[in-house]
């Protein structure tokens, strides 16, 4: 019973966090690799 509450509670944040958030964290993990693989090259 617990398990359902907190699915639908999960499925509510998804939707209210929707394509802004989404974009979001997408633009930021895209920046994180960037970093990495220009200061790999930087590096090496």
């Amino acid at each position: 019973m617990q398990d359902s509450g907190k699915q639908k509670q999960h499925m509510k944040w998804l939707k209210r966090l929707g394509w802004a958030g989404f974009l979001f964290f997408l633009i930021k993990g895209l920046i994180w690799l960037a970093l990495i693989y220009f200061g790999i090259g930087l590096i090496g």
